[in-house]
């Protein structure tokens, strides 16, 4: 298994810190069926990403196998918010069947963590998605790691989220405080139902005091 260098370094404060820890012992509760997480957002910029990748990490210092899936197959940053230097192959390939799990699974400079990236861009990302490789390929993840905690796009630009979602055991909503109208946070939502998520709540991000964030 190849190896990638994660530079950038998880939550420093102790208040976020423990809005991760809080976050993991909420889905830990909510029933060992839910291991497959999506997490979504509005909007581009909303923070999922970074909120995917530290509730990743606190699962990982807790001592389970957790994967970080980047399903953003039209326009992904998780590798450049990760800080990660290297283009790999990804999601993308292993879906159009270019590649097998054991491909795209990398291992990382973060104990216990692992990261499947997207990949290449492709404009064809809901059809690959939508289809029956997705789903075989997160049942074997399941078979082999602990929490698999799913980047997904926006849902306000574009379906692949909730098309994503179907495959998981539950969704975690990241609402931005400073720029989303309630209405459209419930669209958001109602788009999610409608694709028989299981919603397990929201992350309020981007608050005046980051510990002040609710889970």
């Amino acid at each position: 298994m190849e190896k990638l260098e994660i530079k950038r370094k998880p939550a420093k404060s102790a208040g976020e810190r423990e809005i991760y820890r809080t976050l993991r012992t909420n889905i830990e509760l909510s029933g060992e069926e839910n291991r497959v997480i999506a997490i979504t957002g509005c909007t581009s910029g909303d923070g999922k990403t970074i909120v995917a990748y530290n509730l990743a990490v606190a699962l990982a210092e807790s001592g389970r196998r957790t994967v970080l899936l980047d399903a953003d197959l039209r326009n992904s940053v998780l590798l450049q918010r990760l800080e990660v230097s290297v283009q790999t192959a990804g999601l993308c390939q292993l879906l159009s069947g270019g590649a097998m799990v054991g491909d795209v699974v990398y291992i990382t400079n973060v104990q216990n963590l692992y990261l499947i990236p997207s990949g290449m861009r492709t404009e064809n990302s809901t059809e690959l998605l939508g289809n029956e490789r997705c789903r075989e390929a997160i049942s074997a993840l399941r078979n082999t790691y602990d929490y698999i905690i799913v980047d997904t796009p926006p849902l306000g630009n574009v379906i692949d989220a909730a098309v994503t979602a179907k495959w998981c055991d539950a969704s975690i909503l990241v609402i931005p405080s400073d720029t989303l109208s309630r209405t459209a946070a419930c669209n958001i939502v109602s788009q999610l139902r409608a694709a028989n998520s299981n919603i397990l709540g929201a992350v309020l991000n981007k608050g005046e005091n980051k510990s002040r964030k609710r889970h």
